[in-house]
């Protein structure tokens, strides 16, 4: 994939370095990324989708997600779910991969104890980084086409912080008019961005994405 920096000459991506960390189920792999000129004010944990369906932390809406948040100053943190790579222990249902993304949370406040934090999720992770949510304080949530109809978001009260949610009109995987729908039946609402003629994995829409989620930083 070209790299979206590359043109303009503005943009070096960081080079990403990998950490363990310390989850509740053994050693979660993760992988930390800080821009050029990062001033420590802003960080964001961008979960990734389905472990039992081939998501890890590389894949590419995951990857660009965290470009998105790179290129305006924020250092990032992507991890593996428990039972992910070379994450230990085994899939749990999204209970447990919502304490795995409170232990990288944690990790990362550590690592950068002034910045206030983002969390963003694609899919599955979108459904923990919402649960999670509702755990901590976070400056903002950014959700991408979170499957609304197939985990139980009702048990969790929407965030008081700002947030967005970000999805395709023609996703064979989650149904946009009832994600649609979910979002402007909560209080407060989010921010919603619709992209025409994206599906599940943005193919060939990764651009637009980055730049719905650029928009409200």
């Amino acid at each position: 994939m070209m790299d979206e920096g590359a043109g303009a000459g503005v943009f070096k991506p960081p080079a990403p370095e990998r950490v363990e960390i310390a989850g509740p189920a053994g050693q979660l792999e993760a992988l930390i990324e800080v821009p050029a000129g990062f001033d420590g004010r802003r960080a964001a944990v961008v979960c990734h989708p389905h472990p039992l369906f081939g998501g890890t932390m590389r894949n590419k809406v995951v990857h660009m997600t965290a470009r998105a948040f790179q290129e305006r100053g924020f250092s990032t943190l992507r991890f593996n779910f428990r039972g992910v790579e070379r994450s230990q222990g085994t899939f749990d249902g999204g209970r447990g991969e919502t304490d795995d993304a409170e232990a990288a949370c944690a990790y990362a406040e550590r690592l950068w104890p002034q910045a206030v934090f983002t969390l963003a999720g694609f899919s599955f992770g979108a459904y923990v980084a919402y649960q999670l949510a509702g755990r901590r304080p976070i400056e903002r949530l950014v959700m991408i086409a979170p499957p609304v109809q197939r985990f139980d978001f009702g048990a969790t009260a929407p965030p008081s912080a700002p947030w967005t949610v970000i999805q395709g009109d023609q996703d064979e995987l989650v149904n946009h008019q009832q994600v649609v729908a979910w979002a402007h039946e909560l209080s407060p609402a989010p921010t919603v961005r619709l992209i025409r003629g994206a599906e599940h994995f943005f193919h060939g829409r990764l651009q637009e994405l980055k730049d719905a989620i650029q928009a409200d930083l």
